[in-house]
């Protein structure tokens, strides 16, 4: 914030005390939060101490804007006392570490953290150690001015105004000097959508025109009537040959792809949706209109013979073409207004997917309706149909079960289904899934998230946000499916046997005198189990290391499943694979994948088939640590470097994919001459940002453990959590910075975040892809 803006946000704050303030013109510590917008937290109240001078118990204007001036426009140092007397709860001029410990718990209830208290104990004793430079058993302020000189970051965030650390409302953005539509980057971007819209108007302003002169003599509300019909029967066809589902994903595999954008056709089947919509409306009243003045000029029948009989015989088909149209245009009202993202995102999925079936009696009276629609329509509802016969014979012939669940935080579920022999799909495709036991009839479309190099199963997550996905989750909570597993006694005999041949090998690294675990599969086994601890905010005793891995050990390890794990055999069917925008990652040079929340899905199928294909390509060195990359031409995969970024709300929401995660960590293990070739990048958006200063000691103490033990201490990986949301510019800008090749960007989150990356993405000349399926 500069000046003008610091000195806006003061009259704000002056306005917002005289609201709250009484009759004596000061405010006690409730109001105080409320003037401010504070939280209810230990940090509000560290505030208002400070801010109250006189210790009178209450905070008059001029002591409230003193402080807040001095904390805008005062020094460095000025500021960096604050928040020493911040931390300093007892007033005694130094920080012990009771008191430090007391504002870390605080910092992390704030940012909504869950640690184990030992971890906590943790955190504090590696910034006190740290800060505490003369062993003295206290911080002094010239030592913490000291420690935080070596976070530069957190220095440069003590400059900023107390406007962004006591978080008021958001001031509004300058707007765009250039509308973003009319920048060269946006249509550079968009051009093979762009150049197909052009054609799409051109070919409908060409059906309108000629079928509006051929009726010249009608007059005009006939002419506007036949050349909005004319318009509906190649939309009404076109609608539907954007779905085409099974013929688009054998396009993409072909030069087709590199004309057309294929990626947007559910995009493109909403904007002809819309444009269907408003062509009818205008068609109906084109029609009432002239059946107006018809009925109005002596004609032979009123208004509402016209609309509602066959009497005036209007149409091919018994006359019977305004009562097909009045129905038709009901049943289009209906299905627009039932697909509005209000209605699907609002946990109504299902009412879209009932009236969305109206599409075939819309075409069937379409027919009825007018004289020529069939004669657009007999070749796309040929492959319609044949896409639909084939789809169903598949899905039946590809009967399967689900064998495995896990319920995960946040109410996702993740299904281990069996894999028939003959389904092959590519990373980031989708499927549809049936599931009888939930609903007979109803089928949904989710990301595959295991990669194609997994023989025997395929896994699907899938996050509870409508009525089909909560009764998946709470079906498979009941306690009773534990009846119908499959050879029950048997499985669980195995299960046992392994976990207890498990344990024991565990036993025994932990009882040798050195011990160590030395061989890759106890490396990557018992790391897997500290990242899974970890998310379960569970601590380690001093019992195993890992050679290769710095980190705390590991205590006794228990394999029992939990009540969220089970195995079943539930019946379900599958039709696809249909493919998506991520196809063409594997021919991007530098990707970045960006997943949001549950978003992550198709990457983590990406990821692991990224992962594969590079350890097959990666060669090393028998006589020494030196690794490379074969420059063989690949015609499978020419990536050079891959991104990820997963931004998550919460910290549970990172136990779905924290194993392999860890996985991919440890294919990594050894730091390469050329630099890594995929790099995790994690963002906790509930944590308080590392400009807000009451997160500053959390994110300092974060940083010297996962230093110290080499793994972050939110996830369990080695990548380290960064708290809030990621700043674009910056990101893209240190990857355009590495220079590894033309920068594709793909997406799969939500679309207002959405619009935001693309938005960068235009700016720094970045491809982006959003992944879009239904």
């Amino acid at each position: 914030m500069n000046v003008d803006d610091d000195a806006k946000w003061l009259e704000w704050v002056t306005k917002q005390f005289e609201n709250i303030a009484g009759e004596d013109k000061e405010i006690n510590l409730e109001e105080f939060k409320t003037a401010l917008k504070v939280k209810e937290s230990f940090f509000a109240e560290r505030f208002f101490t400070l801010f109250d001078s006189d210790g009178s118990g209450s905070i008059s204007l001029d002591e409230l804007l003193k402080a807040l001036n001095l904390l805008t426009h005062g020094s460095e140092t000025d500021k960096l006392r604050f928040l020493f007397q911040v931390y300093d709860v007892d007033g005694s001029g130094s920080i012990d570490p009771d008191e430090l410990r007391i504002v870390l718990k605080s910092c992390l209830r704030e940012s909504a953290i869950s640690l184990p208290e030992e971890k906590l104990d943790d955190l504090t004793l590696a910034l006190f150690e740290s800060a505490d430079k003369d062993n003295s058993g206290a911080i002094t302020f010239e030592e913490l001015k000291e420690e935080l000189e070596n976070f530069p970051e957190v220095m440069e965030n003590l400059t900023i105004s107390a406007a962004n650390w006591l978080k008021p409302p958001t001031t509004e953005k300058h707007a765009r000097q250039t509308p973003r539509y009319l920048t060269p980057a946006y249509w550079h971007n968009n051009i093979r959508k762009l150049l197909f819209m052009c054609c799409y108007i051109l070919v409908n302003i060409l059906l309108f025109t000629f079928a509006a002169l051929k009726h010249t003599s009608s007059g005009g509300w006939v002419m506007l009537a036949k050349g909005c019909g004319q318009c509906l029967n190649f939309n009404c066809t076109f609608v539907g040959v954007l779905m085409l589902r099974r013929c688009l994903t054998w396009l993409r595999a072909t030069w087709v792809v590199r004309v057309l954008p294929l990626d947007q056709h559910v995009l493109l089947h909403q904007l002809v949706g819309f444009a269907i919509f408003g062509l009818s409306v205008v068609h109906t009243i084109a029609h009432i209109l002239n059946f107006g003045l018809l009925s109005q000029n002596g004609g032979t029948y009123q208004l509402w013979e016209y609309l509602f009989t066959t009497r005036p015989g209007i149409g091919w088909i018994y006359g019977t073409s305004s009562i097909t149209g009045v129905i038709l245009l009901l049943l289009i009202i209906l299905m627009f207004i039932c697909s509005s993202p209000f209605v699907r995102r609002s946990g109504h999925f299902e009412v879209f997917y009932w009236t969305h079936f109206s599409y075939i009696w819309v075409w069937a009276l379409l027919i009825l309706h007018g004289p020529n629609f069939w004669k657009w329509f007999v070749a796309a509802g040929f492959l319609f149909l044949m896409e639909k016969i084939v789809g169903i014979a598949v899905s039946r012939i590809g009967g399967t079960q689900v064998v495995e669940v896990n319920l995960l935080p946040s109410k996702v579920t993740h299904l281990v289904i069996k894999r028939l022999p003959f389904f092959h799909y590519k990373p980031g495709d989708y499927v549809y899934v049936n599931i009888p036991a939930i609903a007979k009839y109803e089928w949904h479309p989710f990301t595959i998230s295991s990669a194609p190099e997994q023989q025997d199963t395929l896994w699907l997550h899938i996050r509870s946000l409508g009525q089909w996905t909560n009764q998946l989750y709470e079906y498979f909570r009941q306690p009773e499916l534990l009846a119908n597993e499959p050879k029950r006694l048997t499985i669980n005999l195995r299960n046992k046997k392994h976990q207890m041949s498990a344990q024991e090998h565990l036993r025994n690294l932990a009882a040798s005198n050195d011990s160590v675990a030395t061989s890759k599969e106890d490396i990557v086994e018992l790391t897997l189990y500290k990242s899974h601890m970890s998310c379960q905010n569970e601590s380690f005793d001093d019992n195993i290391k890992l050679v290769g891995l710095d980190g705390p050990p590991l205590r006794e390890v228990s394999t029992k499943l939990s009540d969220n794990h089970r195995y079943c055999n539930i019946k379900c069917y599958i039709d696809g694979p249909y493919g998506t925008p991520t196809r063409t990652i594997f021919t991007s040079e530098h990707a970045v994948l960006i997943g949001a929340g549950i978003g992550i899905t198709p990457f983590a199928s990406i990821l692991q088939s990224i992962m594969y294909r590079y350890r097959m390509r990666k060669q090393n060195c028998p006589s020494c640590s030196y690794s490379w990359c074969e420059k063989v031409k690949d015609n499978e995969m020419s990536l050079r470097k891959v991104d990820f970024i997963w931004i998550n709300r919460d910290q549970k929401s990172f136990e779905w994919f924290v194993s392999l995660l860890t996985k991919l960590e440890m294919d990594q293990a050894d730091e390469e001459p050329q630099g890594r070739f995929l790099e995790m990048h994690m963002y906790m958006t509930s944590a308080l940002s590392k400009n807000d200063m009451k997160a500053l000691g959390l994110q300092m103490a974060l940083d010297l453990l996962a230093k110290k033990e080499n793994r972050d201490s939110i996830t369990g990986l080695r990548t380290r959590t960064q708290p809030g949301r990621p700043d674009w510019r910056k990101v893209f800008q240190k990857i355009a910075e590495e220079k590894k090749g033309k920068v594709h960007v793909f997406f799969c989150g939500s679309p207002v975040l959405a619009k935001t990356i693309k938005a960068e993405c235009e700016h720094f000349g970045f491809k982006f892809y959003k992944e879009n399926f239904q």
